[in-house]
């Protein structure tokens, strides 16, 4: 019988890392769970031992915390198989109306934080484990990562960010150190990502009022405030990435595209390239 996986996760307060971190836990793995209020999960502290779930605080713009945190998985592990880059918020708000300390507040933690950690997660893959044993990284990216959603602008940004990061970094890796990349881009689920953001709403700008953003954030509240209808739940996420990292069979580098509506809009951005391409490609030979 193969030993557990040690996975480490952050954002586990609440939504897709909690899921995470639940589904794990209840296959039998083993789970460093991150977040900047360790207290929020206290339930889960108490249902299972250190030997099954260490609960480490974390702000991820801190890259000392960062490296604290990995050296701590050495020191009680020894080892790590997976990490799940989850933690990041969104803003729901037009471009023109969003301040720029909020909108840089957010790149520190969708995209640099995720990607100090990535960092990590390699070095400690290639140099940590055993050799060849490598790993698994996960981060979380969305549809607007793959096609830009107008009230989303600078939330599209740092998710197209986390994309073309992650695909570059899975083109650098050497085969031989067996570290796999996950770029998961999610739909809408029933997380408080948005919802912590709404009251945003307030400073939309009044020549905006009664187009498309107004739409998208109508649309957006009903998907992301528990509607069964509407909202995908969280454990069915999880279900599919414990899936992928467990078979044997998972290329180096995947892909995942969570949800219908996710599947509706790439298909719509593929078919927006191929058009853009098409009409492009008589220029090219102009060009030289």
């Amino acid at each position: 019988m193969s030993q557990p996986k040690v996975w480490l996760v952050t954002g586990t307060s609440s939504g897709l890392g909690r899921a995470v971190t639940e589904y794990v836990l209840a296959k039998g793995d083993i789970v460093v769970a991150t977040l900047r209020k360790p207290e929020v999960i206290a339930d889960l502290s108490a249902k299972y031992d250190g030997s099954k779930l260490l609960v480490l605080r974390l702000d991820v713009k801190n890259p000392g915390e960062i490296k604290s945190v990995f050296a701590k998985v050495k020191e009680t592990f020894g080892r790590l198989d997976v990490v799940y880059n989850n933690a990041g918020y969104a803003i729901v708000l037009e471009a023109e109306a969003t301040p720029e300390d909020l909108a840089r507040d957010m790149f520190e933690v969708n995209f640099w934080g995720l990607v100090n950690i990535s960092k990590e997660a390699v070095r400690f893959f290639r140099e940590e484990n055993k050799p060849g044993v490598g790993g698994w990284l996960l981060n979380a990216s969305s549809m607007v990562g793959i096609a830009g959603r107008p009230g989303m602008s600078f939330y599209s940004a740092s998710k197209f960010a986390v994309e073309g990061f992650s695909e570059a970094l899975s083109k650098e890796l050497k085969p031989e150190w067996n570290i796999k990349i996950g770029i998961i881009a999610f739909g809408s689920f029933n997380t408080n990502a948005v919802q912590v953001i709404l009251d945003l709403n307030s400073q939309s700008l009044p020549a905006y009022k009664g187009g498309i953003i107004d739409t998208v954030r109508e649309a957006q509240s009903l998907r992301m405030g528990g509607s069964p209808t509407k909202a995908k739940d969280p454990a069915k996420a999880a279900r599919e990435m414990y899936r992928i990292v467990n078979d044997p069979a998972s290329p180096s580098r995947v892909r995942l595209l969570l949800g219908a509506d996710t599947i509706e809009l790439v298909k719509g951005q593929i078919k927006q390239l191929q058009e853009d391409t098409d009409a492009s490609e008589p220029l090219a030979a102009t060009l030289v």
